[in-house]
C-alpha cells in the first residue's frame, strides 16, 4: 500500500528557514581572531646612564574570523623576558572589519636597566642566537550585531622565540580567549 505525502509550500519554507538560522546562528558564534608577529625593528635608542633602552616598532598580522565588525579600545601589552617585565607596547584603539586580516604597528620600549638584570642570560642566548619572550594583554571591545552592540574582553598570551641579533621571529605561539560579556 503506498501512500503519497502532499506537498506543501508552508513546511517547505518553515523547513528551509530553519535551515538559514541554524547555519547563521552556527556561522555567528564568535571566533578568537589570531595575531601573528611578522617583524621588530628597532627604531631608537635612549642613553639613560649607565644603560640603553630601546624603541621598537612591532608589525602584528591580525585576522577577525567573525562576521561581524569589531571596535576594541586602548591597551598596552606587557613583554616579559625571564619572568620579569622587559618592556611594553602601545596599542592604540581601532576597529577591524568582519572577515578581514590587517597589519598592526605597534611602538614598543625595552627597558634596558630589567634587561642588564638578565645580563648573563642574555649573553647566553645571543651567543645560541635564542631569545624566548613572553607578551600578554588584554583588549576590551564591542562588536555589533544588527542593531546592538555587545562587549568582550579577549586576553592574548604570546610565546615567542626570536634571534636577539637580526630580530628575526624564529617560532611563535599565539592563545586567544575571547569572552562576552553581559550588559
Amino acid at each position: 500500500m503506498s501512500r503519497r505525502a502532499k506537498w506543501s509550500w508552508t513546511s517547505a519554507f518553515v523547513g528551509a528557514a530553519s535551515a538559514l538560522a541554524a547555519t547563521t546562528l552556527l556561522s555567528a558564534r564568535p571566533k578568537d581572531p589570531t595575531f601573528h608577529l611578522i617583524s621588530i625593528k628597532f627604531t631608537s635608542f635612549n642613553l639613560k646612564l649607565p644603560v640603553v633602552d630601546a624603541d621598537l616598532m612591532l608589525t602584528v598580522h591580525v585576522t577577525n574570523p567573525n562576521m561581524v565588525p569589531v571596535k576594541y579600545s586602548s591597551t598596552t601589552m606587557s613583554i616579559f623576558y625571564d619572568g620579569s617585565l622587559l618592556g611594553s607596547a602601545e596599542v592604540k584603539a581601532g576597529s577591524q572589519n568582519p572577515r578581514s586580516c590587517e597589519m598592526l604597528r605597534l611602538p614598543a620600549r625595552l627597558d634596558g636597566l630589567e634587561l642588564a638584570n638578565h645580563a648573563s642570560r642574555f649573553f647566553a642566548d645571543v651567543a645560541k642566537r635564542e631569545m624566548v619572550l613572553e607578551a600578554k594583554v588584554d583588549f576590551m571591545g564591542k562588536a555589533r550585531m544588527w542593531w546592538w552592540d555587545h562587549g568582550f574582553k579577549m586576553h592574548v598570551d604570546s610565546h615567542l622565540t626570536v634571534d636577539p641579533v637580526f630580530l628575526d621571529v624564529i617560532d611563535q605561539e599565539n592563545i586567544s580567549q575571547l569572552q562576552l560579556l553581559v550588559n
